[in-house]
């Protein structure tokens, strides 16, 4: 009953401030305190009562409303056919206190989810790994991020703490955030526990960030290492329902980042690009893909059927976004952009050993239709081999079954304004081995609307 008067209680003061956004989406916001993209620009003049927005942003406070609203249907394969609605009321607050109070280069945010669905299409109704929307999750009122940030050195480094989310900052490809399945990575999802700090899951930590260029920037950051406490175990979301678990004595989880950027400014005339290098590394215990504690295979009926443990896993990966062609006057993500993400993990005491996605975004092509996006997307995840290997000595045990290879999914979709701050996205994606199972596919059809105020 706390934690749930807690939650009710933050849902109460975050709709009574109006909070808000999607904690992975940056939001620019105008002089007059409302979001450069927002249904409250279209509205009638009252839509800001009192000027109580432009106010507040005066004094360094702001705050939005993203509702992001999914009907999704599986017409062929994967574990059985129907369609889902699901949605996700996302309320974000930032503080500048420079401007509040005087403290300079400090600030705060918060934001948190209202989760709804009327089932999971991913789970219930593909049975795969990969993203096909990534807002699925079990419903719920969830605080996400809680945190303040100081900048140092004349803004060339800042620090963050609180309660994080590594998916907002690490492993993020900007071009492709108008795809249903850009999300945190199926390779950490599913090699760390809980699936690590990433939507809907958060969890306490810090973040360092060094910027000693505008074309260069250093990320640093710890984490507690298992946002529920779940581990491995299926039910990662209610053992941390509310997000208000704040748990700080698992073992850590650190991620680093560097990232080199050019031609990022509006007034660039040249080809923007973006190059990252990162990795992971968790100091837990992991469970042999294939062998027992006693080292025998974990297939054979004979042996303990208790894993042997490995003293922590790391993992390493690269992004790549390239721009092709810049309209004339166009940022750095208009005209047509390539991107791209791929990552490695031991094989041993990794699920899934390898990861690669990558896609194409054509951006404000159309003269008519200045807002809108088309792309395409393909992601791929790979089973390792001591996880393969596993599942053919179950077979040569006796144990009917298959050997899983990989999932991949391709994703198509149009993204079409309808007015400022509301916009509607059918989506196409394909599924080749849904859970690693060969010869089975799935075909999910939709459209996604986003209300932004």
């Amino acid at each position: 009953m706390p934690q749930i008067k807690a939650s009710a209680g933050l849902l109460a003061i975050s709709l009574l401030a109006f909070t808000a956004p999607a904690s992975a989406e940056e939001v620019d916001f105008g002089a007059d305190g409302l979001p450069v993209h927002s249904v409250a620009r279209g509205l009638f003049a009252q839509s800001d009562v009192n000027s109580a927005r432009r106010t507040l942003a005066e004094r360094g406070i702001t705050y939005n409303i993203f509702w992001v609203n999914d009907v999704l249907a599986n017409v062929s394969g994967g574990l059985k056919r129907g369609a889902i609605a699901q949605g996700k009321f996302d309320g974000a607050l930032s503080i500048d206190f420079e401007k509040l109070a005087g403290w300079q280069g400090l600030s705060f945010s918060t934001n948190f989810f209202a989760i709804y669905n009327t089932g999971r299409m991913r789970r219930d109704y593909i049975g795969g790994i990969n993203t096909i929307a990534e807002i699925e999750a079990e419903p719920t009122v969830r605080l996400s991020e809680l945190w303040f940030e100081q900048k140092l050195a004349g803004d060339k480094a800042s620090i963050r703490f609180g309660q994080l989310t590594a998916d907002t900052e690490f492993f993020y490809a900007d071009v492709s955030k108008s795809f249903l399945q850009s999300d945190w990575p199926t390779i950490t999802a599913l090699n760390l526990p809980s699936g690590g700090p990433a939507y809907p899951l958060s969890t306490p930590g810090a973040r360092l960030k060094i910027n000693p260029n505008e074309q260069v920037s250093l990320l640093f950051a710890i984490y507690n290492g298992d946002p529920s406490g779940a581990g491995f175990g299926d039910n990662a979301e209610s053992r941390n329902r509310y997000g208000l678990n704040f748990r700080v004595n698992d073992p850590p989880l650190v991620m680093s980042e560097a990232q080199f950027k050019t031609n990022q400014k509006k007034e660039d005339a040249g080809l923007a690009s973006t190059v990252k290098f990162g990795g992971w590394g968790h100091f837990g215990k992991f469970d042999d893909q294939r062998y027992a504690n006693d080292g025998l295979l974990l297939a054979d009926p004979l042996s303990s059927r208790v894993p042997l443990l490995h003293r922590g896993t790391w993992g390493v990966y690269a992004t790549a976004e390239q721009q092709l062609y810049r309209p004339r006057g166009g940022g750095p993500e208009d005209g047509i952009s390539l991107f791209g993400r791929i990552a490695f993990s031991p094989t041993d005491r990794s699920p899934i050993s390898f990861y690669a996605d990558g896609g194409i975004v054509f951006d404000k092509m159309i003269a008519a239709r200045p807002n809108d996006k088309f792309g395409v997307s393909v992601m791929y995840a790979r089973f390792s081999d001591r996880l393969r290997q596993y599942d053919q000595d179950l077979i040569d045990f006796g144990t009917p079954g298959y050997v899983r290879d990989y999932e991949m999914n391709l994703e198509v979709n149009y993204l079409w304004q309808i007015t400022n701050g509301w916009t509607v996205q059918p989506v196409v994606t394909y599924v080749w081995h849904p859970g690693g199972e060969p010869g089975k596919h799935a075909l999910v059809t939709g459209v996604r609307s986003i209300w932004r105020y």
